[in-house]
């Protein structure tokens, strides 16, 4: 890795530039650069983080404010930990902010993580013929929050990713509408692309308020953004109200 000098003044530029190693595409060369000089990343670092995805999280709730003291969290494709590690203190579950309620976090991911204290872990496949009972089974009662950063392994397709992101989402949804706490919360993430107008419709009939956020934290060059759902009302066909238009 090098450091280029600007011209003419002798100062240093600061962005890291990184050579292409042998047997390294020139792909992840560009990415391993961009991840080295992510402001988002080297602030993860800096503040214990295991990743910038924390930090959309953690813009969502300041901006939504659903993770509340004493709030019972389930965070489906939490790998590596950053959802769990911003949600532990703000939901209060290691209960270290006295006279505030204590919260729970079940985090749950196809891959093994590391543990964090205050949140229980889980390795499961979310998608697997019976994973949704053995959630409901830890979890153990209602939620106040099911949010979801699960994404399937990019194809290099931009329309087949985006309807694999949207096929992992509606399934936290349907979840969600079975677990959730009237007026609780929903956030997954989604990937723009056209196929997003059903669901949406989906969680207008269950929710008072549905918006769609793209945090500072995510990229500009993404076509990432957020779901945010709030004010669960019960799960449409269970009412007697008209859904929602």
């Amino acid at each position: 890795m090098t450091e280029k000098k600007t011209s003419g003044r002798g100062a240093r530029d600061l962005r890291v530039r990184v050579k292409t190693a042998k047997g390294r595409k020139l792909s992840s060369t560009l990415w391993l650069e961009r991840q080295l000089n992510d402001p988002y990343v080297i602030k993860a670092k800096k503040d214990g983080y295991r990743g910038r995805a924390a930090y959309k999280i953690l813009e969502l709730d300041d901006k939504f404010g659903f993770l509340h003291p004493g709030a019972r969290v389930v965070d489906l494709g939490c790998a590596p930990g950053g959802w769990c590690q911003v949600a532990v203190p703000r939901v209060n579950s290691l209960g270290e902010r006295k006279g505030k309620p204590q919260g729970r976090i079940i985090g749950v991911d196809l891959q093994e993580v590391a543990p964090i204290a205050g949140a229980e872990l889980h390795q499961l496949d979310f998608l697997a013929e019976g994973a949704e009972e053995t959630v409901k089974g830890w979890l153990g009662g209602k939620a106040d929050v099911v949010m979801s950063d699960m994404a399937a392994a990019a194809s290099g397709n931009k329309q087949v990713d985006h309807l694999r992101i949207i096929i992992l989402c509606e399934a936290a949804a349907e979840f969600a509408f079975d677990v959730l706490e009237i007026g609780g919360t929903f956030v997954a993430k989604v990937l723009a692309g056209g196929a997003e107008s059903e669901l949406q419709a989906t969680l207008k009939r269950n929710f008072t308020k549905v918006a769609h956020v793209k945090p500072p934290a995510s990229r500009s060059d993404s076509s990432e953004k957020f779901v945010v759902a709030q004010g669960f009302r019960g799960r449409w066909q269970d009412r007697t109200d008209p859904p929602a238009a």
